[in-house]
């Protein structure tokens, strides 16, 4: 069965000078402040869409990584997930990093890495973000 997960933004002013929030509605989990300065320059206390991708990035390549390593018998203990998203102004999203490491019983390193490629290549935000280049460190 599939399901929808819904956010919303609100955003006042122009782009330069506006701020806004975006929502997290499906969670109720709250509402955050954006503004360009959080997108193009420092946080301050406010998120940007490409932290959220960010976010949501980290989230599914762990579950995917889970759900192999699981797969072929040798569940995670933990694992650690890590994803920048760089945004060029004028450019867009140029490029995603993801960084990884995590305890797994009975599987090597050139195992681990070969699981975490896996989970890369077919994690559904992966997949969707496949227009910009994404790479892979496993530590």
């Amino acid at each position: 069965m599939a399901t929808t997960r819904n956010a919303k933004a609100h955003w006042e002013g122009t782009l330069l000078e506006g701020h806004g929030t975006v929502d997290l509605v499906s969670s109720e989990i709250g509402n955050f402040p954006i503004t360009w300065a959080s997108r193009a320059e420092t946080a301050n206390g406010r998120t940007s869409p490409e932290e959220l991708i960010a976010a949501a990035h980290a989230s599914c390549f762990s579950m995917a990584l889970s759900n192999g390593l699981a797969k072929n018998a040798t569940p995670a203990t933990s694992l650690d997930t890590s994803v920048e998203v760089d945004f060029q102004p004028g450019v867009g999203i140029t490029e995603i990093r993801i960084t990884v490491s995590g305890v797994v019983e009975g599987l090597d390193a050139a195992g681990f890495s070969a699981a975490a490629e896996e989970a890369k290549a077919n994690c559904p935000v992966s997949k969707a973000l496949s227009a910009v280049p994404i790479t892979l460190r496993v530590v």
